[in-house]
């Protein structure tokens, strides 16, 4: 078994590569830009993993990393501009695809490689991460109990000292940049970033936080698989003032193109250290579903807490073994909630000592 990991030596990819190295026999591909940090990581990790060169902005270079592999891992971002050409690569080499795709704007580019991905006898699967990911199976698991689902409630606090890398600090001024897409009522629309606040319960250690709509996928994918008349989704960095810095850039005018995103995330990138500073090292989520069940009102809740880069890369490392095993059958491109069965991710999760919280609210 050979599963190739775009972006394997990342933050987030360098997760998925180990636990598939410690939770499975495949053979590790760890392909990325920077070859020798790729192979820096491989020589550690021992002699299933190897190094491959990858240019992401070469459909070529995809195309030829990925030929011959049983599955692949795309956790090269920021996904607003690298998703659909990962996408594309996997359907075009025919080899069976997950990635940790937490951006909202490529989320319709990539569900459109469907019917090629069904052509090819491909099953691409998209945001298979912490959120997305763990939060729209969680979804999924809810919406199961339920007769008619009236709302869910996606929720995340995520760790200013729990990652690092210019990707992930990219997807954060995307994400609250502008407007932003939520399901209200049963429409999709868009909304200011930032707005909505509310405070949210996140296992300790980090407890109550103060959320907001920020874009993320899930309010885009889940009302496709999932009837329900709302679908919101909020999150915040912990401590705040990190929320009330990138505020402030935001104001400033220094995120509203892909280009000022770059520059000004480069320039964080240089200091991130500081941003890290007093903050508590663990990231979180939350879903809450409700709806009615034999006419009665129900409310179910699942959280989990962990560092980010395990609950981003255990959901991606289990989905890839899945798919090179053919425990996933249905062709095309999904979101996880379309093809994840929840109790296997919760059980798999366990597995590596990710506990997801569940609970019934009264």
């Amino acid at each position: 078994m050979r599963i190739v990991v775009l972006g394997g030596c990342g933050d987030m990819g360098s997760f998925v590569v180990k636990d598939l190295l410690e939770f499975s026999d495949a053979q590790v591909v760890i392909a990325d830009y920077r070859l020798e940090n790729a192979r820096k990581l491989a020589h550690s990790l021992g002699g299933r993993a190897q190094a491959a060169f990858v240019d992401a902005n070469s459909q070529d270079s995809l195309v030829s990393v990925l030929s011959g592999a049983d599955a692949a891992v795309g956790c090269i971002g920021p996904f607003y501009r690298f998703a659909p050409n990962m996408v594309k690569a996997a359907v075009q080499a025919r080899v069976n695809y997950v990635d940790i795709c937490d951006d909202y704007g490529p989320m319709q580019e990539v569900l459109a490689q469907d019917g090629a991905a069904r052509k090819a006898g491909v099953t691409a699967i998209t945001g298979l991460g912490w959120t997305p990911g763990m939060t729209n199976v969680m979804a999924r698991k809810g919406a199961d109990l339920l007769d008619e689902v009236s709302e869910i409630k996606v929720a995340w606090a995520g760790g200013a000292a729990d990652s690092q890398g210019l990707a992930v600090i990219k997807h954060v001024f995307y994400a609250v940049t502008g407007k932003v897409p939520t399901y209200l009522d049963g429409q999709w629309l868009d909304v200011p970033a930032m707005t909505g606040k509310e405070v949210v319960e996140f296992p300790e250690p980090l407890g109550k936080v103060e959320v907001f709509h920020c874009g993320h996928p899930e309010p885009l994918t889940i009302p496709r698989y999932i009837k329900a008349k709302t679908v919101s989704l909020k999150g915040a960095l912990t401590p705040k003032w990190n929320d009330q810095l990138a505020a402030l850039f935001v104001r400033l005018h220094l995120t509203d193109t892909p280009q000022k995103i770059d520059t000004v995330s480069r320039m964080i990138h240089s200091i991130e250290g500081i941003f890290r500073a007093g903050g508590i090292p663990a990231s979180a989520m939350r879903v809450d579903v409700l709806g009615t069940k034999g006419g009665v009102a129900k409310h179910y809740t699942y959280s989990a807490v962990d560092k980010m880069g395990r609950l981003t890369g255990i959901p991606a490392a289990i989905g890839a073994v899945m798919l090179a095993r053919g425990a996933v059958r249905e062709k095309g491109v999904f979101a996880p909630e379309a093809c994840i069965v929840p109790d296997v991710l919760i059980s798999e999760l366990a597995r590596r000592g990710v506990k997801v919280y569940e609970a019934e609210v009264a």
